[in-house]
């Protein structure tokens, strides 16, 4: 049985990795930055295979509480130690280059590269051999827009993160793989993108339409599973042909 953490599990992309995973029978403790309702709801949709924890992915001490507070309840529920990681956290902020502040750049960069960068040091740390980490980017870094400066920037970063962490990790028989979800129909998408906009992204994808939540939760299940473990420093674009 699997002993999975997930960042950014309460909402979008994330709640669908926590639910599809606890479906799956692993047993997962996930974080979540404010929404204390939402997070409630992912615990009870699970069934008690979920357990939340409040944690801001860009302060680096309380990144350590939650993977102490995920290694105790494994030990309770006598699951192992940590076999998965998911760095699913992220922000985003659409504003052109010359309206940025600094306080806005560190921000994203905050939350995307440091916060996914002791995450996996963290995971590295307490993982047992044969491991597995994914982290979720976004075709941002192939097919960026105007105002995603900060954010595309951020994702390429974490995906040269997985490259060099699946060679630092790979003799552990720890995969790092990261998935980059194109447009998913998420309350993220719809709070910076116009409904005509997004219509017009779904006519431009190989399938007709924006992905789901459960869309990319498949990918993540799929490059946890014993049957990816050839599968390590790659990048899974899934953006039903997009990109």
């Amino acid at each position: 049985m699997q002993a999975v953490l997930v960042t950014g599990g309460s909402r979008g992309i994330g709640r669908a990795v926590v639910e599809r995973l606890a479906g799956d029978g692993a047993t997962v403790v996930f974080s979540y930055a404010a929404d204390e309702r939402a997070a409630r709801q992912v615990e009870e949709a699970c069934g008690g295979r979920a357990v939340a924890v409040r944690a801001d992915a860009a302060d680096h001490d309380e990144v350590e509480r939650l993977f102490t507070t995920a290694d105790k309840v494994f030990a309770v529920r006598a699951v192992g130690p940590l076999s998965a990681l998911v760095n699913n956290a992220g922000v985003i902020d659409h504003a052109p280059i010359e309206e940025l502040t600094p306080e806005r750049f560190e921000r994203v960069m905050a939350v995307n590269v440091r916060g996914a960068f002791f995450a996996v040091q963290a995971a590295a740390h307490r993982m047992a051999d044969g491991g597995r980490i994914v982290t979720v980017s976004s075709t941002s870094t192939a097919w960026p827009s105007a105002g995603e400066s900060v954010y595309a920037a951020s994702k390429a970063a974490i995906e040269q993160l997985t490259r060099v962490a699946s060679r630092e990790l790979g003799r552990r028989g720890i995969t790092v793989n990261a998935v980059s979800p194109g447009p998913t129909d998420t309350d993220m998408l719809r709070a910076s993108v116009p409904p005509e906009a997004v219509a017009g992204v779904a006519h431009m994808t190989a399938l007709g339409r924006v992905g789901t939540p459960a869309d990319i939760a498949a990918v993540v299940a799929l490059l946890l599973s014993p049957d990816a473990a050839w599968l390590t420093g790659q990048n899974l674009v899934a953006d039903g042909g997009l990109v």
